[in-house]
């Protein structure tokens, strides 16, 4: 690519879709040439108040464009990345990849066999919180396990997916990008309005690691929390507020009036601001210039996760 400068579409302009067009908008990085969304009306006044079209239909001008971003509901996230690929190879779409296992693989396959450069929005890998975190967790002396709570009340604009695609996708996502590979899933959970609202599962994963993850979208208390045990600390981690407390044994004494003294240290770790889309969004411009941005959640990610969430529903409609 000549240009530093990435011309981008935007399709989708639900709640996601603004987030991402308030934030391409902010990025130099990107020239947001149209944008798209199935509501006529919503689509041309939003076009009209940048100055650029607003459509319902993105196939005339996706070869004027570098890149695309996909935010439109699960259901179409895998016609509209075989649509925009005719023309466009760097392609974001919000998690998940696509609505069902079988359409992620064969977008999968799809992607390799026309070279695509495809970035899911699995977006907590860029909390500043997460990747504390992690930096945190590889100075470990052993990781034993990682804890993941994730709760949220239910949605009017979520109708299509159940909790384990809505919220326990992200945890999913972090445990495999934390932990590696999963080797066996076990799940149980609960359904209150036709699809499950609450979820909990236990992934071991191949270097004898273990991930406990529990979402639910019942109640109204909203939670997004990490918690890992490790040999020599454990630590705590807000994904909301962006705190993280490690809490670690220092040293044991010996003495005649007191034998046995374990003195304990908690520690604070600082977490510098930064938006986690605006992160993202930065990592999918550098992506579209450079290639290969390390950590950065590909088409391989979003099948990995999709195939946990998969082993998760099974063994929740089993149960």
């Amino acid at each position: 690519m000549t240009s530093d400068v990435i011309k981008v579409g935007l399709l989708g302009l639900g709640n996601m879709g603004r987030n991402h067009l308030r934030v391409l908008s902010l990025l130099g990085g990107f020239d947001l040439v149209f944008v798209c969304d199935d509501d006529a009306t919503v689509a041309e006044k939003t076009g009209k108040s940048l100055g650029i079209p607003g459509v319902v239909d993105p196939a005339p001008y996706l070869a004027d464009v570098d890149a695309v971003v996909i935010a439109t509901p699960t259901v179409t996230h895998a016609d509209y990345i075989r649509l925009c690929a005719a023309h466009v190879k760097n392609i974001f779409v919000e998690k998940p990849l696509a609505a069902t296992l079988e359409e992620a693989c064969d977008i999968q396959s799809f992607a390799r066999e026309n070279n695509l450069n495809i970035q899911v929005g699995f977006i907590e890998r860029f909390n500043p919180a997460v990747q504390s975190l992690t930096a945190v967790l590889a100075r470990a002396e052993q990781v034993i396990s990682l804890d993941f709570t994730r709760t949220n009340k239910v949605s009017a604009r979520i109708t299509d997916v159940d909790v384990i695609t809505d919220l326990m996708i992200h945890d999913i996502d972090l445990a495999l990008y934390i932990n590696g590979p999963a080797l066996s899933v076990a799940a149980h959970g609960f359904s209150g309005s036709g699809m499950t609202d609450f979820a909990s599962a236990l992934i071991t994963h191949d270097n004898g690691r273990f991930s406990r993850i529990l979402a639910s979208r019942i109640t109204d208390k909203k939670i997004r929390h990490i918690s890992g045990t490790c040999t020599n600390m454990y630590v705590d981690c807000n994904l909301l507020s962006k705190e993280i407390e490690i809490n670690r044994q220092s040293h044991t004494t010996m003495n005649d009036n007191e034998p046995y003294a374990i003195s304990s240290v908690q520690e604070t770790v600082a977490v510098y601001p930064q938006e986690a889309l605006l992160s993202e969004l930065q990592a999918f411009w550098d992506s579209c210039t450079h290639r290969g941005k390390v950590g950065r959640p590909g088409v391989d990610a979003g099948v990995a996760a999709m195939e946990v969430c998969h082993q998760i529903r099974t063994a929740v409609e089993t149960n």
